[in-house]
């Protein structure tokens, strides 16, 4: 019998970068609402926003203003949408700039049940800081591990962004059960676009869970260091692409994820049985 999760993927163009924090929080904040509401009311279970959602992507400068962004988790954002994962019994995954403490600061997703319950938190493990993306200034590398979340519908885990250049978390996210693993992204086009479309749907087939890509669109003043180029999608244990969006639109793309794959593939592919950690020993280890 087929095991059906509709998934839904938000990617959004940020519509202010200037004006208090608030109003920016606020401003990008309701601009995912409708589309929060149409992911409801087109019945999708499991929704995922795309990275620090309630805000620009504002890595490209070292400015200490937007530690101001930052927030509490579990706190007010996921509270005020803790409304609409009960109205539509829908499990919301949501990537906010966390503060753990004065100077301490992650970036973040949570994860909200169909019945409003939250679950619990992912932190980005792997942060990047180069030009354009000085990360380290903002985000502290996470030190929650690769946890994954049994929600009403699937167990589901998360990667942020860079993260996803790093097979080692995506393996462990499938050791821990995940079945649908989600990707929230700030990632513009250039260097790193080919591998998009490559390194997540070679997760998926490695590991044998489904995946859902989510990436932002449009280009972010002040900063300008390129466009973000949407694209988001979900892809299966096969690699096989079941919903993309477009490259320059605000968008919603939903796609239907038959978990019975997972162990049509694995029963193919033996992938878990066939490793030899006993063998690893080296790749643990701190290399020159």
């Amino acid at each position: 019998m087929a095991r059906i999760v509709k998934g839904g993927l938000i990617q959004m163009s940020t519509p202010k970068t200037e004006g208090s924090l608030d109003e920016i929080r606020e401003a990008m904040f309701q601009k995912h609402l409708p589309y929060i509401e149409d992911a409801g009311k087109r019945g999708v279970q499991v929704l995922c926003l795309q990275e620090v959602f309630n805000g620009p992507y504002f890595c490209p400068a070292q400015d200490p203003k937007w530690y101001g962004l930052a927030e509490s988790v579990p706190g007010p954002t996921t509270e005020r949408l803790t409304e609409y994962a009960r109205k539509y019994k829908m499990v919301i995954v949501v990537p906010v700039y966390e503060r753990e403490m004065a100077g301490v600061f992650y970036n973040t997703a949570a994860v909200i049940d169909a019945d409003g319950k939250y679950l619990g938190k992912y932190r980005k493990n792997h942060i990047p800081h180069t030009s354009g993306f000085w990360e380290k200034y903002y985000f502290k590398p996470g030190n929650l591990g690769y946890p994954v979340f049994q929600t009403a519908y699937a167990k589901v885990g998360v990667y942020i962004c860079y993260d996803r250049h790093f097979p080692e978390g995506a393996r462990a996210l499938g050791l821990n059960g995940a079945e649908i693993v989600f990707n929230p992204s700030a990632t513009v086009a250039g260097l790193s676009q080919y591998l998009w479309k490559l390194e997540q749907p070679a997760h998926a087939v490695a590991n044998g869970f489904f995946m859902g890509c989510s990436n932002r669109v449009g280009t972010e003043a002040p900063w300008n260091i390129g466009r973000f180029y949407g694209t988001s999608y979900f892809v299966d244990p096969r690699g096989s692409f079941i919903a993309t969006a477009s490259e320059d639109k605000d968008e919603l793309v939903v796609g239907d994820m038959n978990l019975e794959m997972i162990d049509e593939v694995r029963n193919v592919w033996q992938f878990y049985r066939d490793r030899r950690p006993d063998s690893y020993d080296g790749l643990v280890k701190a290399w020159p």
